[in-house]
C-alpha cells in the first residue's frame, strides 16, 4: 500500500513523499511550521469563502449570478482542439466571442469578467494568433484572462508576455506535461493563479472518472507546490449543494482541506438551457449560492476547531520541554 503526505525538508520547501509498505514511517518534522498541517493543508481565513465562477455569454444571464453572489462570470472562448480532446464526454463546449466579452462588461458592476482564450497558437486562415485574441479580450474589458491547454514554459511564457500586465494572468492547468513541470511553470514571473481543469487531465491521465485525481494525489502535489510558491489556486467545478454523482458537499470539503480559493459553479449548478425563465434562473441562482455560503461557514468552524487544537498542543508540548530542560 502505498502512502503519501507532506514533509518539510532541511531547507523549508515542502515535499510530497511516497512510501510503498504496510505500515509509513514516523515523519519528522524541522521546527520550521507553516499552515500545511501533516495531513491537512488548511485554508486561511483571510482567503473564504471560495470566488466562485460560472460560464455564460448570455448578459441576462450574468446579471443574475452577480446579484446572487457569483464573483466571476467566466465568457469561453476556447474552440480550437477542444471537440477532439473531449468530443466523446459530456462536457460543456462553448465558443464565446470577443461581443460576447463586450457585453458581458456592460452588465457587470461587482463581479470580476475572466475569459478563457485559446491555447497558444499562430494565426491561420481560420482565426488569428493568441496574440491578437488576447489583444482583442482585453480591448474587450476582460479582467482576468485564462490560459487553458498549455505544455511547455515557453508557451506559458508567451502567454503572459501577451497579457503584458494588462489583466490578471490565470493558468488553466490541465495537461500531464504540464503537471511534470509544475515546479519550473509556477516559478516562471507573472502567474496571478492556477486553476486546475479536472476533465481534459483526468483525460490525459487515461482515468474513468475525473474525480479520481482527488483520490491519487495528483491534485494534493499540485496544491503543495501551488502553496509553496505563493500562487492561489483552485480545482475543477461543483454542482449544487445536495447533488452530484460526487456530493457537492464532499467537493467542497476537500477544496477547504486542499487551501484552494476558487470553483467553477457546473453546467448542473444551474443549466439555463433548459428552457426556463428568469425568475427560476434568479430563484436557483440565490438558492444555490445561499446554500453554498452556508456550508462553507460550517466547515469553517470544524476547520479553526482542528487549527485550535494544534495550537493548543503545540504551545503545551513546548511548555512543558521548556519546563524539563529547565528541570522544574
Amino acid at each position: 500500500m502505498k502512502y503519501t503526505f507532506p514533509k518539510c525538508t532541511e531547507d523549508k520547501k515542502w515535499v510530497l513523499l511516497t512510501y510503498s509498505e504496510v505500515t509509513p514511517k514516523p515523519i519528522s518534522y524541522t521546527e520550521d511550521r507553516t499552515n500545511i498541517s501533516r495531513f491537512i493543508i488548511r485554508k486561511e481565513q483571510e482567503n473564504m469563502p471560495l470566488k466562485l465562477m460560472y460560464i455564460t455569454n448570455n448578459p441576462d444571464i450574468a446579471f443574475i449570478a452577480e446579484q446572487a453572489g457569483v464573483d466571476r462570470i467566466f465568457v469561453d472562448m476556447e474552440y480550437i482542439g477542444k471537440t477532439a480532446r473531449q468530443g466523446n464526454l459530456d462536457s460543456v463546449q462553448n465558443h464565446h466571442t470577443a461581443e460576447d466579452v463586450k457585453a458581458i462588461r456592460n452588465v457587470l458592476t461587482k463581479a470580476k469578467l475572466l475569459v478563457r482564450v485559446n491555447p497558444v497558437h499562430e494565426a491561420t486562415n481560420e482565426y488569428s494568433s493568441s496574440e491578437n485574441e488576447i489583444d482583442a479580450v482585453i480591448d474587450a474589458g476582460a479582467d482576468i484572462i485564462m490560459l487553458p491547454f498549455f505544455k511547455t514554459v515557453n508557451e506559458v511564457r508567451r502567454f503572459i508576455a501577451c497579457v503584458n500586465g494588462r489583466a490578471r494572468v490565470s493558468l488553466l492547468l490541465e495537461t500531464p506535461e504540464a503537471v511534470a513541470l509544475a515546479d519550473t511553470i509556477f516559478a516562471v514571473p507573472g502567474i496571478d493563479e492556477v486553476h486546475i481543469g479536472l476533465n481534459d487531465l483526468s483525460l490525459g491521465y487515461g482515468k474513468t472518472f475525473m474525480f479520481e485525481l482527488l483520490c491519487d494525489g495528483t491534485i494534493e502535489a499540485l496544491c503543495l507546490k501551488l502553496r509553496h510558491s505563493g500562487i492561489p489556486y483552485g480545482f475543477g467545478g461543483i454542482a449544487s449543494i445536495g447533488s452530484g454523482m460526487l456530493p457537492a458537499e464532499a467537493i467542497l470539503k476537500e477544496h477547504y482541506r486542499l487551501g484552494s480559493s476558487m470553483v467553477i459553479l457546473s453546467r448542473s449548478f444551474c443549466n439555463v438551457n433548459k428552457g426556463k425563465n428568469f425568475d427560476y434562473i434568479r430563484e436557483k441562482f440565490e438558492i444555490g449560492i445561499r446554500s453554498m455560503r452556508a456550508f462553507e461557514k460550517e466547515i469553517a468552524v470544524h476547520s479553526r476547531y482542528f487549527e485550535e487544537n494544534e495550537t493548543f498542543i503545540l504551545e503545551t508540548v513546548q511548555e512543558i520541554v521548556s519546563r524539563i530542560k529547565s528541570g522544574k
